[in-house]
C-alpha cells in the first residue's frame, strides 16, 4: 500500500472572500455597516511527522541473517543436514571445532562411537595375490567411500559391509598410490549416513582420538587413544605385490630409516602422517581416526606390529604405534580421485 504526505507548502492557503473584490460604486455604502472583518489567512496544519520506515522487508531479511549466522556456527553439521535434505552428495565438511555430537558429550567415546560407525564400512577386496580385508569412510550418501590404495589395489572384486550389516558390490572410481589413497563406489546404494570430514591442521599432540574399523574382519571395532606426533614422514609401497604385506595382513612401511612389516619394495611414496596410539591392527587400513567432537581427521592406512614378517597374523598386535593420512590432503585429492585419480 503506498502513502503520499504532503509537503511543506503545498497545502492550499484561504484568503479572505472580501479581500481583493471589486467595489460596486453604484451601491451606497451603510456606514453603519462596517464591512466584515479581515479574516485572518488559514494557518497551514503542522507538518505531519515523517513515516516510521515500514519493516516489511524485515522478516525475510531478518531470517536469512538467522540462517547465516546459524550456518557459521553449526559449520559442517549443518552440511551434512543440507546434504540430507536437498538429497545433494556433496562431501560433508567442517572445522573441528564443529561437534557431531552433542557439546556435552564431547570426548565420550561410546558417544562418538555410535555417531560415527555408521559411517564406516568394511570392505573385503579379492585380486590375483589373494584376498584383503580394509576398511572405509562414507563421504556421500549416494555410497562414495574413502579408502587406502592398498586394501583394493588390484582387486578383482570388492564387497562392502555396512555397520547395519548391509552388503554391496563396489567399483574402484580412482586411486592415488602416491597418497596411499582410494575412492570407491557402492552399487545402487542411497540414503547412507555420511561422515563429517574435519581440518586436521588443527590437531594437535595430546588430542583424544577415536579409530573405527575392521580389525581381522571384526567390522565396527572401535578404540581410543591420543595424538601422539604430527607430521611423521611415513614411506608405503606402491606396488600392487605389496598389498596387504604379501599375506600376513599387515602392511609395509617405514619411517625413521626402518622398515616395518616386511619388505616395502623398491616403489615408495612418503607422505606426511598423524601418529597415534589408539590401538590398530590388520583390517584397520581405511578406516576412520576421529577426533573429540566426532570429526574424521585422518584415514588410518599404517600400524608397526610385533609380530615378524613371517608371523601369521594372529600372532601380531597393535603395540600403541599407529599412523592416519591427514584428512586435509583426502580432501585436497578428492577431484583427483574423482576423475580417475593419478595412477589411471
Amino acid at each position: 500500500m503506498t502513502e503520499t504526505f504532503r509537503r511543506s507548502g503545498e497545502y492550499e492557503s484561504y484568503e479572505n472572500p472580501y479581500q481583493g473584490a471589486p467595489q460596486h460604486v453604484s451601491a451606497p455604502v451603510n456606514p453603519e455597516w462596517p464591512p466584515p472583518p479581515v479574516q485572518p489567512p488559514a494557518q497551514e496544519p503542522a507538518p505531519a511527522p515523517a513515516p516510521e520506515p515500514r519493516k516489511r522487508t524485515r522478516g525475510p531479511v531478518a531470517l536469512l541473517a538467522a540462517v547465516a549466522i546459524v550456518a557459521a556456527a553449526v559449520g559442517g553439521g549443518t552440511a551434512y543436514a543440507f546434504q540430507q535434505l536437498t538429497g545433494s552428495d556433496t562431501v560433508a565438511s567442517s572445522s573441528t571445532s564443529t561437534s557431531v555430537v552433542p557439546s556435552s558429550k564431547k570426548g565420550d567415546v561410546a558417544t562418538i562411537a555410535a555417531a560415527v560407525s555408521p559411517s564406516v564400512v568394511e570392505i573385503n577386496a579379492t585380486s590375483n595375490v589373494g584376498e584383503s580385508t580394509g576398511s572405509g569412510v562414507i563421504i556421500t550418501s549416494d555410497g562414495e567411500i574413502v579408502t587406502n590404495n592398498h586394501v583394493v589395489s588390484g582387486a578383482s572384486s570388492i564387497k562392502v559391509t555396512t555397520n547395519s550389516g548391509k552388503s554391496y558390490t563396489a567399483q574402484v572410481v580412482g586411486t592415488d598410490s602416491k597418497k596411499d589413497l582410494a575412492l570407491i563406489k557402492l552399487e545402487g546404494a542411497s540414503g547412507l549416513k555420511a561422515a563429517t570430514l574435519g581440518n586436521s591442521d588443527g590437531v594437535q599432540v595430546g588430542d583424544t582420538v577415536v579409530a573405527i574399523g575392521s580389525p581381522e574382519g571384526l567390522s565396527g571395532t572401535v578404540t581410543s587413544g591420543i595424538v601422539s606426533s604430527l607430521n611423521r614422514d611415513v614411506t608405503v609401497s606402491t606396488d600392487e605385490g605389496q598389498q596387504q604385506g604379501g599375506g600376513n595382513g599387515q602392511w609395509p612401511f617405514s619411517f625413521g630409516g626402518r622398515q616395518f612389516n616386511g619388505d616395502t619394495g623398491s616403489s615408495t611414496t612418503t607422505y606426511k602422517a598423524i601418529q597415534t596410539d589408539a590401538s590398530l591392527n590388520p583390517g584397520n587400513s581405511g578406516g576412520a581416526l576421529i577426533d573429540a567432537a566426532g570429526n574424521i581427521i585422518g584415514i588410518n592406512s599404517a600400524m608397526y606390529s610385533a609380530g615378524s614378517q613371517s608371523s601369521g597374523s594372529s600372532d601380531a598386535g597393535s603395540v600403541g604405534l599407529g599412523f592416519a593420512i591427514p584428512i586435509n590432503t583426502v580432501k585436497s585429492d578428492l577431484a583427483n580421485l574423482r576423475a580417475g585419480g593419478s595412477d589411471s
